[in-house]
């Protein structure tokens, strides 16, 4: 799997550089996120923006990948899904994914969890 990383002090942002996300890459995806080192410590933003069509293999690997990093304490985001997709993981994920239209909100909502958290912790 291709794909184009970035990583800042307290988020990552995975965007895979390719058009289709299928049944070949789901499980691709996954193990790439799951082995990166950079998400121990970080939260993540999952870039779709260059990922035209997928298949049931691959919105069920988004959502594993984001039910994985909130398992670990963290937030994700998902940003520049198409609507075809946004439609079809809202109906699978409910109202607990974070979509974004922007990179800037995406980036907004992963940071308004991370201080939530800090606040949270800080209370115990």
């Amino acid at each position: 799997m291709k794909f184009k990383i970035d990583t800042k002090e307290k988020i990552v942002v995975f965007c895979p550089e390719e058009p289709a996300l299928d049944a070949n890459l789901s499980a691709d995806l996954i193990s790439t996120l799951d082995s990166l080192p950079e998400l121990e410590t970080r939260n993540l933003i999952l870039d779709l923006t260059l990922v035209e069509k997928n298949d049931l293999a691959g919105m069920q690997a988004i959502l594993t990948v984001y039910q994985n990093m909130y398992d670990k304490g963290r937030s994700c985001a998902l940003t520049g899904v198409n609507s075809a997709l946004t439609k079809e993981l809202k109906a699978e994920g409910g109202d607990m994914l974070n979509i974004a239209p922007t990179m800037a909100e995406a980036i907004d909502l992963v940071m308004m969890e991370e201080l939530e958290r800090e606040l949270l912790n800080g209370l115990d």
